[in-house]
């Protein structure tokens, strides 16, 4: 494996961080981080809100069921083919602030449907907003992050995204707790739960889409973004806002190496030749990984996952909120960890695990041994994604496009992890009613050896390095 070539003419850490007014650069961050909750919770809420709405809308097909769960998907893929073009004309700050008005929006759309059709149309304008903030918010971080404080600050983006689904999963089992533990369908329809009770679960996300607005409204523009616009000035301003003159004049020389004025971003087709294809085929095999993995159908299906176990209704969302709590937790790790460790090593060290682990889950399942097993083996998987491919797939993606293409690289890998996810959510419901849940799981288990392969091959460690450094690297 080669190594990535360092910067020459960089200064030593210690000068650097000495200059690093870090607490300018961690409030931006954080600010942009505020679109990774919103994604996070609107992701995941639907999963504690389906033995409602599914009663309701009175939806009983395996494909049906498919399509009510990913149906968002196709808004993620909307958002994420547009947010690089977007970006690049509008700027990240504006399509950010763009992005919390359409979580706002949407969420209060989804909480009125009266019918699925409604249902449906507005769940697809809130996956519009996910697929911006996934790619936007995490690309945002790393481009005005210091290139020793960035493998925290955009693994903060993945804790934010997990703050988010914890709040989801608290919200549902506050709101399904009162259920009785064996209510029926007919039951459930009728409750305060069945019939408003999960229209709440949705609309609250207007409050953090709205402090979202906010925050972005006094962060500033990504200076590399201002920089491949020519405006030099704005883009020293902030970039010496984040460490000091010397930190702007040493970076700003730095992006301009990489960056031609005036030249147009290269096309898709262009992303594909010899000069820029090896980052790009990485990102989207990196991208599919993450989804293909399987921990996603945990999150989305957990009411099949556990009961399936033994579980009935209101020991399954308890269930889910320890498994949130577990992400939470891990993910905290995860920043402790991932500019220490490396990206690499706890790539293969998180595929490698679940491996192992979903091949546990297949037995427990195949064998019929139920209840704690499986919540153990489930909450396990949940710790050892948090820890690993969670954030630091998000790191990677953010840190190995070079600046000329990084936010059309960003989109391509990130339309092909939402079609990765759509893939992965609508077959669910049909895998699981012909293969059953062990043969799902084995499979999971096969896809993440695969995983482990390629990163042990194609991955580079980018850890304590400048973007343009790794753009050294391709080169």
């Amino acid at each position: 494996m080669m190594p990535v070539p360092a910067a020459s003419s960089a200064p030593s850490a210690p000068a650097i961080a000495e200059a690093l007014n870090q607490t300018y650069v961690w409030g931006i961050s954080l600010a942009a981080a505020l679109g990774a909750l919103l994604f996070g919770y609107d992701w995941v809420v639907i999963g504690g809100a389906k033995p409602f709405y599914e009663p309701y809308f009175q939806i009983h097909s395996p494909a049906r069921q498919g399509w009510a769960m990913s149906c968002a998907l196709v808004g993620c893929l909307l958002g994420s083919i547009a947010s690089g073009v977007l970006s690049d004309r509008f700027g990240r700050k504006r399509m950010l602030i763009i992005a919390g008005f359409t979580f706002a929006i949407s969420s209060l759309g989804t909480g009125l449907a009266h019918s699925f059709p409604e249902f449906v149309a507005w769940r697809i304008a809130g996956g519009l907003g996910i697929g911006l903030a996934s790619i936007l918010s995490p690309m945002y971080i790393a481009e005005v992050a210091p290139a020793e404080l960035r493998g925290k600050l955009v693994a903060s983006n993945q804790l934010a995204i997990v703050i988010g689904i914890v709040l989801a999963q608290v919200m549902n089992w506050l709101i399904g707790k009162p259920l009785a533990p064996n209510a029926t369908w007919l039951q459930i329809r009728q409750s305060w739960d069945g019939q408003l009770g999960w229209r709440w679960m949705f609309a609250v996300t207007a409050i953090p889409a709205s402090l979202f607005i906010v925050a972005m409204f006094f962060a500033p523009e990504s200076p590399r973004w201002l920089a491949r616009k020519g405006l030099r000035a704005r883009s020293e301003r902030i970039l010496s806002n984040i460490g000091g003159e010397a930190y702007s004049a040493r970076v700003f020389a730095e992006i301009e190496e990489t960056l031609t004025h005036g030249a147009p971003e290269p096309g898709l087709r262009e992303l594909f030749k010899r000069r820029y294809a090896r980052p790009v085929f990485l990102g989207i095999g990196l991208a599919v990984l993450q989804q293909w993995c399987g921990i996603n159908v945990i999150f989305n299906y957990a009411q099949e996952v556990f009961t399936a176990a033994g579980y009935n209704l209101s020991s399954m969302l308890f269930n889910i909120m320890v498994t949130g709590f577990v992400t939470l937790i891990f993910t905290v790790a995860a920043i402790a960890t991932v500019d220490g460790l490396g990206r690499r090593a706890l790539m293969l060290a998180g595929c490698g695990g679940l491996a192992v682990l979903y091949v546990g889950v297949g037995a427990a399942y195949y064998f019929h041994v139920h209840g704690f097993v499986i919540l153990l083996l489930v909450a396990a998987a949940i710790a050892c994604y948090s820890m690993t491919l969670a954030p630091v797939t998000w790191v990677l993606l953010s840190e190995i496009f070079p600046n000329k293409i990084r936010s059309t690289g960003m989109s391509v890998a990130t339309t092909f992890l939402w079609s990765a996810c759509f893939v992965l959510t609508y077959t669910f419901p049909i895998l699981n009613q012909s293969l059953g849940s062990a043969r799902i799981f084995w499979l999971y288990a096969l896809i993440c050896l695969l995983g482990f392969g390629i990163i042990f091959k194609w991955v580079p460690e980018t850890k304590g390095r400048t973007l343009e450094a790794i753009e050294g690297f391709w080169k």
